[in-house]
C-alpha cells in the first residue's frame, strides 16, 4: 500500500498526489512513468512521472479524471493508500546520458499539451539543475485549465503560454506559437521534445519537419502491464512495431506513425464511456452525488 501524502486539485478534474515510494523516487529519472492501480479491483493506469523526491521518498503525479478508473483513484483522501505504484517504468529521457558540455550548447524547446505540462516539468527541472537552459510552450484551450505555470516559469529559460481563446498568452494552436518564435521571432531550436494529447504530438510533428527540426514525441498508448509482455502498447515507428512501454515512451516523432496510434486509443471509447454512465448512475442511485 502506498500513502498519499499530499492532494491537490490543480484545475477541474486535474490532481496533483505526492505518493510516498521511496524505491520509485529513488531509482526515478526524467521520461519514466509508473502504474498505478486505486484498488485490488482496479485497473492499471499508466501516468508518467511529473516530479520525485529521493530524500522524502516521494513520487508525484498528475491524475485527470477521464474515465471510471482515474475517477476512483481522485476519489482517494490524502493520508489514505492507494493499491499498487509500480514503477519507475520506460527508458529515462535520452538527455539524461548526454554528455553535459555537450547538451549546454543545444538550444531545446518543449512543447507541451494539456496534462502533459506534467511529465515536461520534471525534464526542464532536471535540465535547469544541470545547467541547461530550455524553452517551454504550454498550451490548452484556455486559461482555466493551465497547471504548474509557475513552477515551470522557474525552470524554463522562456515560457511561452498558448491558449486557443486567447485568455492568455499567445492567441492559438502551440503550433501556430512554434512557428511565430521561429518565423517571426528569431528563434533557433536544435530539438523539439513534445509531450499531450496524440492530436498535438502529431500536428508539433508535421509542424518541425516543415521547419527542419528534429523532435522527440513521448507517447501515452494504452498499456496492462508496463513490461512488454501484453502488446497493448504497440506502436508504428519508422515502419517497425515498438512496443511504448519498454522501447519508449519516447520516439522520433518524425517516424512515429500517429494516425495508427490514436485509431488504436480510441478503440476502447465506447466501453469507457458506457462504464462511466453505470458508474455515474450507480452513484446517483446510492445518494453519493450529493
Amino acid at each position: 500500500m502506498y500513502q498519499i501524502l499530499r492532494k491537490e486539485k490543480l484545475a477541474e478534474n486535474i490532481y496533483l498526489m505526492d505518493i510516498h515510494a521511496p524505491r520509485v523516487a529513488k531509482s526515478a529519472h526524467p521520461g519514466q512513468f509508473v502504474i498505478v492501480r486505486a484498488t485490488k479491483e482496479g485497473e492499471r493506469i499508466p501516468l508518467t512521472i511529473s516530479d520525485y523526491d529521493t530524500e522524502r521518498g516521494s513520487v508525484q503525479i498528475v491524475v485527470q479524471t477521464l474515465g471510471v478508473s482515474t475517477i476512483k483513484l481522485c476519489e482517494i483522501a490524502e493520508g489514505d493508500y492507494i493499491e499498487d505504484f509500480a514503477g519507475p517504468l520506460g527508458r529515462p529521457s535520452d538527455f539524461v546520458y548526454e554528455n553535459i558540455d555537450h547538451l549546454r550548447g543545444k538550444k531545446l524547446l518543449f512543447i507541451a499539451g494539456g496534462v502533459g505540462t506534467a511529465p515536461v516539468y520534471p525534464q526542464v527541472k532536471w535540465l535547469h539543475e544541470h545547467g541547461v537552459e530550455a524553452d517551454v510552450i504550454i498550451g490548452a484551450k484556455t486559461k482555466d485549465i493551465l497547471i504548474l505555470t509557475d513552477e515551470m516559469r522557474a525552470v524554463a529559460s522562456n515560457l511561452y503560454i498558448a491558449t486557443d481563446d486567447g485568455s492568455e498568452g499567445f492567441k492559438g494552436l502551440v503550433t501556430a506559437c512554434l512557428e511565430d518564435l521561429v518565423q517571426n521571432k528569431g528563434k533557433h531550436y536544435d530539438t523539439v521534445i513534445t509531450i499531450g494529447p496524440m492530436i498535438m504530438m502529431k500536428f508539433v510533428a508535421l509542424t518541425t519537419k516543415k521547419l527542419g527540426i528534429p523532435t522527440i514525441a513521448s507517447l501515452n498508448s494504452l498499456m496492462v502491464d508496463g513490461t512488454g509482455m501484453c502488446g497493448a502498447c504497440r506502436v508504428s515507428v519508422g515502419g517497425k512495431t515498438k512496443f511504448t512501454c519498454v522501447d519508449g515512451p519516447e520516439f522520433d516523432a518524425h517516424e512515429v506513425d500517429f494516425d495508427e496510434a490514436m485509431r488504436r486509443s480510441g478503440q476502447y471509447r465506447t466501453e469507457e464511456q458506457r462504464r462511466l454512465e453505470r458508474y455515474k448512475d450507480h452513484k446517483c442511485r446510492i445518494g453519493l452525488d450529493k
